[in-house]
């Protein structure tokens, strides 16, 4: 099974309800070479479920000092979909090692990321 990381609203209660139908658990890790901003969400119906306007967003910066708090969680590959389509087009899901050593996936800003 897949392993989410999330800093931000899918840590929610109500947004895990609205998403994969149940709550999650999972434990704490960092995000290591990431680094944190606001991104202001335009998206109705992420904004209703979230609650918040404003949501957190990263990009790499390749600094191991830089770190983000979050959870990891163990989800299906389906509610891994479902989460692809609750995020706003602005993240985009890499794959990253995190500070306990394990791989998960992670939503990123976008815009930084090369796909080369």
């Amino acid at each position: 099974m897949p392993l989410l990381f999330s800093y931000g609203t899918l840590q929610q209660h109500e947004v895990q309800m609205a998403t994969f139908g149940r709550p999650l658990e999972g434990y704490r890790d960092e995000l290591v070479g990431f680094e944190q901003s606001i991104l202001t969400i335009g998206d109705t119906y992420v904004v209703e479920t979230s609650g918040k306007t404003e949501h957190l967003i990263v990009r790499y910066s390749g600094n191991d000092d830089h770190r983000v708090p979050g959870t990891v969680f163990e989800i299906t590959d389906q509610e891994l979909a479902r989460a692809d389509e609750y995020e706003v087009a602005e993240y985009m899901r890499v794959a990253t090692i995190l500070a306990s050593g394990r791989e998960a996936w992670v939503y990123v800003d976008a815009r930084f990321v090369d796909e080369s």
